[in-house]
């Protein structure tokens, strides 16, 4: 198919598979045991509260209509009001959703270009010692998991040493001080508590980058110019960089494929160093029974998939024509 028509398929495939996963949602949080009037309402509320209440959220239409009027409601960004704290859904998560990506978008930039850097150095020194000592350790650390790395830190870092804090994004009483929402953002308390998860985040996602870039690196030193660099005379350091700049596409288009897997994955650190973002908010969504604000945060985690795959499906198309042309 021409790329026209490869870019519109993929275009109504993405926009089917965000319909089917807003269903999927609307299906699952209805099949869960409890109710929203269970919830919203305090123990021993009358009957003639909860068929009000029923009634005016809607509760008590038909299965088809609260489908169609669910539908709507998140075109729209109108995603309800949060059980727990009463205020909208989407003005709640917003910040939060913010506060992960300032983690995780610097973060995995630095794991690809640190990864790319000594995946380069390893595959331009096979055998070596600096292949060994640049590998073995990234594979080492990226074999456990998040969760792990993090604790680690905390204990190395915040208990022996004390160097930094154990959690939070702030010192308490500091958010409130600010005049302008950013300047929290700004401070050097805020980089203070930003060390240890963002280097948790590069430590678990360095693997990657760096063995994709050394397998690159060895591929590319096989073909025809690089025979040709060195029978020039290039000096060895720019001769590696021409070489990292042939071998880095596969690195560039799985750049935000661990973007994604990053923000999904993002629970298990962000609850151990208690940073206030969206893996956060979902595990203190769920034990709230903030059925909301869960469903809210699910399909942003999914649809974030989604829309990444379909990014890197396009760019695929763009520098490779095979891709999305058919011979």
């Amino acid at each position: 198919m021409s790329r026209v028509r490869y870019i519109a398929f993929r275009s109504v495939q993405t926009v089917f598979l965000l319909w089917a996963m807003l269903t999927l949602l609307f299906v699952f949080f209805r099949l869960m045991p409890g109710d929203y009037t269970d919830i919203m309402l305090a123990q021993g509320a009358s009957t003639s509260a909860v068929e009000n209440f029923r009634a005016n959220w809607g509760l008590d239409d038909p299965l088809h209509v609260q489908y169609w009027r669910y539908l709507v409601n998140f075109v729209t960004l109108d995603a309800g009001t949060s059980l727990q704290f009463r205020v909208p859904v989407v003005e709640y998560v917003r910040m939060k959703l913010f506060n992960s990506i300032i983690l995780i978008a610097p973060a995995i930039t630095v794991a690809y270009l640190l990864g790319s850097t000594i995946g380069t150095l390893a595959g331009t020194n096979r055998g070596s010692l600096t292949e060994k000592f640049g590998i073995i350790p990234v594979i080492f650390v990226g074999s456990f998991p998040a969760f792990f790395i993090a604790i680690v830190l905390v204990i190395v870092f915040a208990g022996w040493f004390d160097f930094f804090p154990t959690g939070g994004m702030t010192t308490t009483g500091t958010t409130d001080a600010a005049d302008v929402w950013y300047e929290q953002y700004l401070s050097a308390d805020f980089g203070y508590h930003y060390v240890l998860p963002f280097v948790a985040v590069v430590l678990r996602y360095l693997y990657l980058p760096t063995l994709i870039m050394r397998t690159s690196i060895v591929e590319v030193l096989g073909q025809d110019f690089s025979y040709y660099y060195r029978m020039t005379g290039i000096p060895k350091v720019k001769r590696n960089l021409h070489l990292a700049r042939h071998a880095s596409l596969p690195v560039i288009t799985l750049y935000p494929v661990s973007m994604t897997r990053a923000i999904g994955g993002l629970v298990l650190i962000e609850t151990v160093f208690n940073w206030p973002g969206i893996g956060f908010t979902l595990i203190q969504a769920v034990l709230a029974r903030d059925f909301p604000v869960v469903q809210f945060v699910f399909f942003l985690v999914a649809a974030f998939v989604i829309l990444s795959n379909f990014a890197v499906d396009i760019v695929y198309g763009m520098i490779d024509p095979r891709v999305s042309v058919d011979e």
